[in-house]
């Protein structure tokens, strides 16, 4: 895992230098092996191009691994951050095909792979990855992220240069872009509690979208999608329910590709450690590695003293059901307040998870290791949040509610409060006052603020009204979401979900907070239950029959079934998210903390002060939860780190 930079400008050498020298350097954190860069004069277009890599050596230890890297035979040069887990059995069919190599890296497959076959390359590969390749035979830039979006990629045009980096905080670090704050990005931010691609929190800068190839060619930049997500059939709703009771050969199945999943993900010339939640996922992983033969596991945990939020039973239980060295991280309240300064500023944008696994990962990282798997995805591939279970029901009650006409939704929600008591009537209440009816009810349910609410904090004295770059955010992600449904609207309502989370929170949320967290400890989190053949699969079954209609109620039963022996307390329990004890610390210990923050100069004047006051009494009185006072807080904390009160007025530091 590393960190990469990179610009094509027409400014010269040694200014070029001066750019890498700063990015790069931003970037240090998540390649502490090696450094290196590489600057050149691009003959045919008259452009200076600088690469600049951080490396963190996981395969091939040797120097043989630098990068930047050049493929002498075609003059094209990479920097790249992932892994392709299958690169020696790709790496041999090249050298059937006549290619030599002079390392044992994947990042060198990769180069000559791209070279020889452009993005058709990319086919067999099973990883996760995020490179710039310069092509100079044609005098192209080629920026690739994986196609689920587990690393990072981020890019911005000026007007006679284009630069991408790994964080948002390298592209910031070069001088180049003003360190403004993107009022799409906050408000997407406070929609759903992180920025979703391909927005970020900072003005003109984008994220490269998952599954795609942009080219920066001759100052024009096109993006075009490689791979997507896609549920193509509907099963029909008249299938008999004995027909819905799954096959063995289906299980058989999903068991090989999820073995083979985790086998690839075992590869590297360093150990190979597990974050073991006790929960299905993490357990799961872990009997698999059991099952390949892995031997000496590192396992590590997060948790804490109050029983209402302490898993520590059901990880040191399947710890010592496989037989790991397991490490408890036991966390009290005076323990996360001395963490979450440096926590917070690992957040390359603002963002309401990732405090846990900052945790995990600094643990882990401590213990000598840099790689760890996790668990991430199972609950989106195979259906682990319960509200799968009611998803279709909820949205019939949703295409009733957008019938309403808009100006008796207010009046109708308060009519329901009024006269009806219970979960139905308080979800159609809260449907009829969302302002967002249209949207899916699974981007309904990730709302953190409604777009009342949201509206509301985000007017501000200071408001400078909307710009062209705002205008262009705008359309930029409404196209991504058109596209995204577009995709999955020939599903059931089941997979469709499914989709859009694969799509939406996980790595507008999970994944990219994965990444930074654990790349601030110099650590490399794998994915396996992200592998895209497994994910591919999964989307092609019918809902009802991954949820086990016709099984006794098993959460996520095909990944039990692929796991074969995973203890009945683990797979019984019943499922709750990762979840820090805020509730309580915001009245104790850190209540001075949030309160200062939400009285802070540089969120007032991004956001209204007397709704972030109320959003604050509103947690106090029960009436909301932590989660808002949390997003708040942490936007005033990304704002003090990362600008300053210039900013607001849109000039450059």
């Amino acid at each position: 895992m590393c960190g990469i930079f990179g610009i094509v400008t027409r400014s010269g050498r040694e200014e070029v230098e001066g750019i890498l020298d700063r990015a790069v350097g931003a970037l240090a954190h998540r390649g502490p092996d090696d450094a290196g860069r590489q600057v050149f004069r691009d003959e045919r277009s008259g452009m200076t191009v600088g690469l600049g890599h951080r490396r963190l050596s996981i395969v091939d230890l040797s120097a043989a691994g630098h990068q930047p890297m050049v493929d002498q035979s075609t003059g094209n040069s990479i920097v790249y951050n992932g892994e392709v887990f299958n690169f020696r059995q790709l790496r041999q069919e090249m050298e059937t095909a006549g290619h030599r190599f002079k390392s044992e890296t994947d990042t060198e497959v990769i180069l000559k792979s791209f070279g020889a076959q452009g993005i058709e390359a990319i086919t067999p590969w099973r990883g996760m990855f995020a490179f710039g390749i310069w092509e100079q035979a044609v005098g192209r830039l080629s920026l690739v992220r994986d196609r689920l979006g587990i690393k990072p990629l981020y890019y911005f045009e000026g007007a006679d240069f284009f630069i991408f980096g790994s964080e948002i905080r390298a592209l910031l670090a070069s001088g180049l872009v003003p360190r403004r704050l993107s009022r799409v990005g906050v408000e997407s931010f406070l929609s759903y509690g992180s920025v979703e691609d391909p927005l970020t929190i900072i003005e003109g800068i984008y994220a490269v979208l998952p599954g795609h190839r942009l080219e920066y060619r001759d100052g024009r930049v096109e993006s075009r999608p490689y791979w997507e997500i896609r549920v193509d059939d509907r099963p029909k709703e008249d299938i008999p329910k004995e027909e819905l009771v799954p096959k063995e050969e289906l299980v058989n199945e999903i068991a090989s590709l999820t073995r083979e999943a985790v086998r690839l993900r075992t590869v590297a010339d360093v150990p190979i450690s597990l974050f073991l939640s006790g929960g299905i996922d993490s357990s799961a992983i872990l009997s698999l590695l059991r099952q390949e033969g892995s031997s000496d596991i590192r396992t590590f945990s997060v948790n804490f003293r109050e029983a209402e939020y302490n898993e520590q039973a059901y990880a040191e239980l399947a710890a010592r059901r496989y037989g790991t060295v397991h490490t408890s991280v036991m966390l009290t309240e005076v323990e996360v307040m001395a963490k979450i300064p440096a926590a917070l500023r690992s957040l390359d944008q603002p963002s309401i998870d990732g405090i846990n696994t900052w945790v995990v990962s600094e643990a882990t990282a401590a213990a000598g290791l840099k790689v760890a798997l996790s668990g991430l995805g199972g609950d989106e591939g195979f259906l682990g949040y319960r509200y799968f279970r009611t998803i279709a029901r909820d949205e019939k009650l949703r295409k009733m509610v957008s019938q309403v006409p808009e100006g008796l939704r207010a009046v109708a929600s308060a009519a329901i409060r009024a006269t009806s008591t219970g979960a139905a009537a308080t979800k159609l209440s809260e449907l009829l006052r969302s302002g967002s009816i249209d949207l899916p009810t699974v981007k309904l349910r990730r709302k953190l603020f409604t777009d009342r609410q949201r509206d509301e904090l985000i007017r501000s004295a200071h408001d400078p009204g909307r710009s062209l770059e705002d205008e262009r955010a705008r359309q930029c992600h409404a196209a991504w979401r058109a596209r995204q449904m577009e995709n999955c609207l020939n599903g059931d309502s089941i997979n469709q979900a499914s989709a859009l989370e694969l799509g939406g929170y996980l790595p507008n949320t999970l994944l990219r907070d994965t990444d930074v967290m654990s790349m601030a400890h110099g650590l490399e989190v794998r994915v396996p239950l992200l592998d895209h053949l497994l994910i591919e699969r999964l989307l092609r079954i019918d809902g009802r029959i991954k949820l086990g209609h016709g099984l006794r109620e098993v959460q996520k039963w095909l990944l039990v079934r692929a796991a074969g022996d995973l203890p009945a307390e683990i797979v019984e329990r019943r499922k709750r998210g990762f979840e820090i004890p805020f509730a309580l610390w915001f009245r104790g210990a850190l209540r001075s903390r949030i309160e200062e923050s939400l009285r802070a100069p540089g969120l007032e004047r991004v956001l209204n002060r007397e709704a972030i006051q109320g959003v604050w009494s509103d947690f106090l009185a029960g009436r909301t939860t932590w989660s808002r006072v949390w997003a708040l807080f942490v936007l005033s904390n990304w704002i003090e780190t990362h600008l300053d009160e210039r900013d607001y007025q849109g000039e450059t530091t």
